[in-house]
């Protein structure tokens, strides 16, 4: 009796036990300010990748590998926070070291000996540079741009809108305009490889600039003849583009203002990243312009940072919009279904969105 009570008191004993590691098994995690700490200094990370961009850490790299001492030479860096500077960018993954200490080597990543070196053709760092002379400053007067609705750029500081400035000088508008381009060819070369042209004959981009995206579509598809659409200034950088991959026959620059002028008529009217620049009456506008250069059938395709319908999941989407916020007052970002229905009111019978780079996707409305 004796040995069979002490047996059963430690089955007790031991199915408690178990009770409790389960228990601890299933508990919620416990709440942890890791991520809010993360987020909060995020500023650091994101400065530090500005930096490096700014001060040409990837294109004086290249495809090479130098010691510590030796780029912040190159880069004209005092020797205080040359190794911090440098360590940083391999901890935060965007640099390679080889060995430890004085002599050990930093070379580039794979991504950014492709995306943030200045020789490289598939370049992105224009846009980077901007947003470190520009947008960083900008964003800090977020909370004012909340409470007012008013734009925190330029115009705020000196009157005039940046693009006024911009339009004024060729050499800033031609660099401004590779900086775009740079960043958008991504999602260009994705949208000429995965939307079906085929039925197809024509194109017009509306606010082309450099004309990328007719040069992509252009590319891969050979029986397309596409038009890039854009401000008179921008039209001989346009061309120029056009001329370096010999498609001056079937790419054409044609200049105009979009809210004044007809659009060219085509079976496919592109907007890439325009219409968020505006409010809501002119979304509409364009939109509605779009519709009536289109014949039966034609599409219209919208390529932007669309918000998931549910706004909880494309957060550069929505950070995008608070940009517009800063830059434009009341320009702004907006979902699949937004689009959708603003396109209905005018005509466009049938939907899709197809995923391109990173939160970008194609809004299409087919007339």
């Amino acid at each position: 009796m004796t040995n069979l009570a002490v047996v059963n008191r430690e089955a007790v004993h031991l199915n408690g036990k178990q009770k409790a590691a389960a228990l601890l098994t299933d508990a919620p995690p416990q709440p942890n300010p890791g991520r809010i700490i993360e987020m909060g200094m995020g500023f650091w990370p994101a400065k530090t990748l500005l930096a490096a961009v700014k001060l040409g850490v990837f294109t004086t790299l290249g495809q090479d590998a130098l010691t510590g001492e030796e780029l912040g030479s190159h880069l004209g860096l005092h020797e205080r926070g040359v190794w911090d500077f440098f360590d940083t960018l391999v901890a935060l993954g965007f640099l390679q070291r080889a060995g430890n200490g004085p002599s050990a080597g930093y070379s580039n990543t794979a991504e950014t000996g492709l995306f943030l070196d200045k020789n490289s053709p598939q370049y992105i760092g224009g846009m980077l540079e901007m947003a470190n002379d520009r947008l960083y400053q900008f964003w800090g007067s977020l909370e004012e741009a909340l409470q007012t609705g008013q734009p925190q750029n330029e115009i705020k500081h000196v009157g005039e809108p940046f693009f006024v400035k911009l339009y004024q000088s060729p050499d800033k508008l031609s660099q401004f305009m590779a900086a775009m381009a740079g960043f958008q060819m991504g999602n260009f070369i994705t949208l000429a490889k995965r939307f079906d042209f085929t039925p197809y004959r024509t194109l017009c981009d509306i606010g082309g600039a450099s004309g990328a995206l007719a040069i992509q579509v252009a590319l891969n598809h050979p029986q397309m003849q596409c038009v890039t659409f854009d401000l008179p200034p921008v039209e001989p950088i346009a061309q120029k583009a056009i001329a370096q991959f010999d498609l001056s026959e079937r790419v054409k620059a044609a200049s105009g203002d979009f809210f004044v002028d007809d659009f060219p008529k085509a079976d496919v009217i592109t907007l890439g990243n325009i219409l968020h620049d505006w409010n809501l009456e002119k979304k509409k506008l364009l939109i509605r312009k779009a519709y009536e250069a289109l014949p039966a059938g034609g599409v219209l395709i919208a390529i932007e940072n669309v918000i998931d319908n549910e706004r909880r999941q494309n957060a550069f989407g929505l950070m995008m919009s608070l940009n517009m916020l800063i830059e434009l007052g009341d320009g702004f970002d907006y979902t699949e279904s937004d689009f959708r229905r603003w396109c209905s009111e005018v005509g466009f019978r049938r939907f899709e969105l197809i995923p391109l780079a990173g939160p970008t996707s194609a809004a299409i409305a087919y007339k």
